[in-house]
């Protein structure tokens, strides 16, 4: 972090804020000086959620430690926006557009084996079944570095020309119930919040996803395609049960499923161009069956597509279907494939706001900042993109002594990361909202 600024710079910085036509080297140093001010309780509150961990859509307390303190801010503050989501808005003292920040609140069904003193021992229900939780994707720091962000720009709100939104979501990991056999559940996440109205009068949005896998304070971006679409699929093969000693007798759904999986492989490495994007097809689940010696009547299959075009990913769906369905009919049995509930769109950074963003950004990270291949993960941030720009980015905070290419990934039990990141987060944050507030 940088040093304090001196009264006279300070106010020469906050000057610099107000009236530059974009940010600039003094509108960074009030940001900076306002962060480094507030870094302490980022730490804290990171360590706070982190030891309290919520799963999808159950962030009761996360929600209420932030609307508390976008309150104490001073700021207009809305819950239970689509679900347990929390909107505070700042309105700067000169008029101007309107920008939205947005960090994810909720953590994963998983246990923690990081051995932190302030490691999670939660438990939580998912599904019906009671689970460890843990924040093993840095959905704990992303609080954090947007409450230190909020906090920041209360404080320079005076030479704030326009209004800032802080958006706090649930449930980006996924739905909070169960789909119904159609395999349907309500809106939830970002697309929850979208519905809910939380980008109203939104020009543009901005996002960061922290990971243990790039250089510690880099920002990883790219322009165009980010991170991969997902569909959830679901197979169920119908079979005829019978006794494993005559299959003859029986149309065996665990040699059509088995066929099946392999089937769906020839999608991507046969059928689609895949020299104008990537695309992925996993199948992670395969249910059938009690005993060894006898055929069931059924198996299901449980997996997803990971895709970086719409066209292609309607073509592969549309290609999944005929594949399961054909596959298992030339055995006697019967797929019926459905999508969902989880389907992400592609997340994906429009080249003119990219552009226009990257000077900031490289701004705020000291000149740290790369070009990354694409991300076959997902996130629903793309919800937001649907409706408004929005610029999504990776922050890199591998923990201290670990190295980035072999630090546990977002997801492992294993994964942490280094805190001293947490104002580099918030800093970029704040300032690209007060960039693009000062754009014409």
């Amino acid at each position: 972090m940088r040093n304090s600024l001196t009264a006279l710079s300070l106010a020469a910085a906050l000057a610099s804020i107000a009236h530059a036509q974009t940010l600039d080297a003094a509108g960074l140093q009030a940001i900076d000086a306002a962060v480094s001010a507030v870094a302490p309780k980022m730490v804290q509150w990171r360590r706070d959620i982190h030891a309290h961990p919520e799963l999808s859509g159950q962030e009761v307390r996360t929600a209420q430690l932030v609307a508390e303190h976008l309150r104490r801010l001073g700021l207009e503050v809305q819950t239970g926006v689509g679900g347990t989501g929390v909107v505070g808005t700042l309105r700067g003292g000169l008029p101007g557009k309107v920008v939205a920040l947005r960090a994810d609140m909720d953590a994963l069904p998983m246990p923690e084996k990081t051995g932190l003193p302030f490691a999670s021992k939660a438990k939580g229900s998912y599904l019906g079944k009671e689970v460890p939780v843990a924040h093993s994707c840095g959905h704990d720091a992303h609080v954090a570095m947007l409450m230190g962000a909020a906090e920041a720009l209360a404080g320079l709100r005076a030479q704030l020309p326009g209004t800032v939104k802080f958006i706090f979501q649930p449930a980006e990991e996924g739905a909070p119930v169960e789909a119904d056999e159609h395999g349907k559940v309500p809106s939830f996440g970002a697309k929850a919040m979208v519905e809910a109205g939380v980008l109203k009068d939104v020009q543009a949005i901005y996002g960061l996803h922290i990971t243990a896998n790039l250089p510690s304070g880099m920002a990883g971006y790219r322009s165009g395609p980010l991170m991969a679409g997902s569909d959830s699929i679901t197979i169920h093969v119908e079979g005829k049960g019978g006794h494993g000693s005559s299959p003859w007798s029986a149309i065996d759904p665990v040699v059509a499923a088995s066929q099946v999986v392999l089937g769906l492989q020839t999608v991507v490495s046969r059928q689609l161009n895949i020299s104008k994007e990537p695309a992925v097809i996993t199948i992670g689940s395969i249910q059938g069956g009690t005993r060894y010696n006898i055929i069931p009547d059924n198996v299901e299959l449980l997996g997803t597509l990971r895709t970086f075009d719409e066209g292609m990913r309607q073509d592969a769906l549309q290609r999944i279907v005929t594949t399961a369905e054909s596959i298992a009919a030339s055995s006697g049995a019967k797929a019926k494939v459905r999508f969902g509930p989880v389907a992400y769109p592609v997340t994906t950074n429009p080249a003119a706001l990219t552009e226009a963003s990257l000077p900031a950004l490289k701004l705020a990270m000291g000149g740290k900042a790369m070009v990354i291949p694409k991300v076959s993960g997902s996130e629903d941030f793309s919800e937001f993109q649907k409706v408004v720009p929005g610029f999504f980015y990776f922050l890199g905070a591998p923990p201290k002594g670990v190295d980035f290419a072999k630090a546990p990934p977002n997801h492992s039990p294993q994964f942490d990361i280094d805190e001293d990141q947490l104002p580099t987060g918030a800093r970029s944050l704040a300032a690209l909202a007060v960039d693009f507030l000062r754009r014409p």
